[in-house]
């Protein structure tokens, strides 16, 4: 009887947390110098199936930021801009890293109801500011806890591993 109770607390106690992946596509050679102006694009918002979820490109570009922003003292984020050439035209052109997210998956589920949980995956790749060289690219995922109770969305999957994922660059 202990032994079954043990394995449903177990069970039940796997199902809190939520999970998350890091997969580096590039190892940064050097550490990232604090203090250095950081500019971040916003990237298209993300989907599943048909349904794209409005502003989940700007959240994402906001989490980014909060991440960088214990780091440097000007982290600024472009709504208009989706890719580095609209980062590095005009008045944009002076910053010392430049970060280009990209939503590879979003998808929102009532956990709470059907036990699918919500996604997400986000390609964060971050380059040198002078010569426009790649510094760093990761794949970021999350996936949410099973016992929700309806107050988690896929952008509260986001500050966790971005954090831990920007604090390794540093």
């Amino acid at each position: 009887m202990r032994f079954i109770s043990l394995v449903i607390l177990v069970v039940t106690l796997s199902g809190c947390t939520a999970t998350y992946k890091q997969n580096i596509l590039a190892e940064p050679s050097a550490k990232l110098t604090r203090g250095k102006s950081v500019i971040i694009s916003t990237p298209a918002n993300g989907a599943y199936d048909s349904e794209e979820y409005s502003a989940s490109g700007k959240m994402t570009a906001l989490a980014i930021r909060a991440a960088f922003v214990r780091f440097s003292n000007t982290v600024t984020v472009i709504p208009d801009c989706k890719d580095i050439a609209c980062l590095k035209s005009g008045q944009s052109a002076s910053f010392d890293y430049y970060v280009i997210p990209e939503i590879l998956h979003w998808e929102e589920r009532a956990t709470e109801w059907s036990g699918l949980p919500d996604q997400i995956e986000v390609k964060v790749s971050i380059y040198d500011g002078q010569n426009l060289k790649e510094l760093s690219s990761a794949i970021i995922s999350g996936k949410s806890k099973w016992a929700t109770f309806g107050g988690d969305h896929p952008q509260d999957l986001l500050p966790e591993p971005l954090n831990k994922y920007v604090e390794s660059l540093y």
